[in-house]
């Protein structure tokens, strides 16, 4: 099995660094390879179009590069996809639309293996990830557990049950949702309205006191001097649409002044 490197630095209690793509196409994944600056790369499938076929290479171009691979699922079908991910190399699996305590642990059952300890509903697969064998070995049980479990809080009621959310065995990993939050408490778009930075404090805190590392979704260097005096230190950085088209933007313009 290849190493899960989001994992590896998890467990030694070291600051992660990824970013976010919605592009299929692995040589953008190499670009990032290319950098040798981040440790995983997370695919936006929630918002982007793909097929099986999209995941098996984007593993393959993130093992090129020492990379892991993060997917962003749709909150239908999670399940499914979620083992397919796994199956193809991902090595971490960020879920969305988290109300309750109890859609943690399914969460958690999907991507776990099914053993009596384990308790998951995740099988034996002849997948990607096996290397053309039959799974099922202790290797491919250890895998498993090994799959990182990150999960959005995003959802007022996520916030109104935060700790008991938390208490859930499994959570690796908690990503603040702004948007989806400012949206479900009747303030959409205001992601800086006192109500939503209340919560994002509120989230940050808690997670740090009850030893789940949060991670924060940033554009630059710069956003993440906040979240670092919070204690935080697991960061995703941009996202391949809007770094294109912020580039795209600032060269137009600056040609346009100049043909002027």
């Amino acid at each position: 099995m290849r190493r899960n490197k989001l994992r590896e630095l998890l467990r030694a209690g070291k600051p992660t660094l990824g970013t976010h793509i919605h592009s299929t196409w692995p040589n953008v994944i190499e670009a990032i390879g290319h950098t040798g600056q981040y440790d995983y790369v997370e695919f936006v499938a929630e918002y982007a179009p793909y097929t099986l076929h999209d995941l098996d290479n984007m593993a393959r171009a993130a093992e090129l590069y020492d990379l892991s691979m993060m997917i962003k699922l749709d909150q239908d079908g999670q399940q499914l996809i979620a083992q397919h991910a796994i199956g193809s190399g991902f090595h971490a699996v960020l879920f969305v639309d988290i109300r309750t305590p109890e859609d943690v642990r399914r969460c958690v059952r999907a991507v776990r293996p099914e053993t009596p300890e384990d308790g998951g509903l995740h099988g034996v697969a002849t997948r990607r990830m096996t290397y053309m064998g039959y799974g099922g070995t202790q290797d491919y049980v250890q895998a498993l557990r090994d799959i990182v479990i990150a999960i959005m809080i995003e959802k007022r009621e996520a916030v109104e049950n935060l700790e008991e959310i938390l208490s859930v065995p499994g959570i690796d990993m908690v990503q603040w949702g702004p948007a989806d939050y400012s949206m479900s408490t009747g303030h959409a778009g205001e992601r800086g309205h006192p109500e939503v930075r209340a919560a994002e404090k509120k989230v940050f805190e808690t997670c740090l006191r009850m030893g789940i590392p949060p991670r924060a979704e940033i554009n630059s260097p710069e956003d993440a001097r906040r979240f670092l005096d919070m204690g935080v230190r697991h960061f995703c950085l941009g996202t391949d649409i809007s770094i294109l088209y912020q580039v795209l933007k600032r060269h137009g313009e600056g040609m346009r002044e100049l043909l002027r």
